[in-house]
């Protein structure tokens, strides 16, 4: 049995088919808090909301009992801490045989993601092709551009991606998808972070998705916000307690207009691709 193909760089790369007239937006489904509802009651709370797709860090077995039957669609994620023992296929396949095989098909496991922002930890191996890089690129008044270059990218959203599309072209890889993994904007904990620009960022985030990059012109792009919860256990900075799209008592922290439906629900999180300084109310609104 072969696992999905999965390459993470800043932002997941799955192997799928998709839809491309319409944008098709998940949530993440973090757990690491003291006060969060049971696994049965958080789905419940996707199905009441409309919310179709989810992205599971870990095989939580509670979770993936619940789904049974639901119709949500899984990103079932596969820990850091188990990521060496998947470098062997024998390791892979026995972790698809206990993780994936009891449950399939009455969970819809749509893909299984290996590693969360696994190029984020430190890795010696690629420091020096990293700093290379830098070396040429840094400061960026003294960067070249190409001249033949002529598409103008009106946020770090597109750029990113369209960067990430040209770079698996390269690669001779163009025809894989790219799927959004985590993306949103935090309501408290720092700089930049509040209510109003969480609903403004998700807001026009969602729009924007539907309508592809300038690279991808129409091509709706699958993306994830994360996350369903203010998580108050997670480790590091206070920015990274404040993801909620919901209160731990199950209420929306403000509505929001998902994609041709009304989901009377609250969004906020911290995005994995923007910068934590940039302004939301520049994002694009189409």
């Amino acid at each position: 049995m072969a696992m999905a193909s999965i390459l993470l760089l800043l932002i997941g790369i799955f192997a799928a088919n998709f839809n491309p007239t319409a944008a098709q937006v998940g949530v993440c489904y973090g757990m690491m808090g003291n006060n969060l509802p049971n696994a049965r009651e958080v789905i419940d709370l996707y199905r009441s909301n409309n919310i179709r797709r989810m992205r599971l860090y870990d095989p939580n077995s509670q979770a993936l009992q619940a789904l049974r039957g639901s119709n949500i669609e899984v990103i079932l994620g596969v820990p850091n801490s188990e990521l060496p023992n998947l470098a062997n296929p024998s390791g892979a396949q026995s972790w698809v045989q206990r993780n994936v095989v009891p449950y399939w098909p009455s969970v819809r496991i749509r893909y299984i993601a290996v590693g969360t922002s696994r190029f984020g930890e430190p890795n010696q191996g690629l420091d020096r092709d990293r700093y290379d890089l830098d070396r040429v690129s840094f400061p960026p008044s003294a960067g070249a551009f190409r001249g033949d270059i002529r598409t103008w990218i009106p946020n770090l959203f597109d750029a990113m991606l369209d960067s990430l599309y040209s770079a698996l072209e390269k690669a001779g890889q163009g025809g894989l998808e790219v799927v959004v993994s985590e993306s949103g904007w935090p309501s408290a904990g720092g700089f930049g972070t509040s209510v109003d620009n969480a609903a403004t960022y998700l807001s026009n985030l969602i729009r924007h998705v539907g309508g592809g990059t300038p690279k991808r012109p129409g091509k709706a792009i699958e993306t994830y916000l994360f996350a369903l919860f203010d998580e108050n256990q997670k480790p590091g900075p206070e920015i990274e307690k404040h993801f909620g799209l919901f209160s731990p008592n199950k209420q929306p922290k403000y509505p929001l207009r998902l994609v041709e439906e009304e989901w009377g629900i609250m969004l906020h999180s911290l995005s994995r691709l923007i910068c934590k300084t940039a302004n939301p109310g520049n994002f694009p609104s189409s």
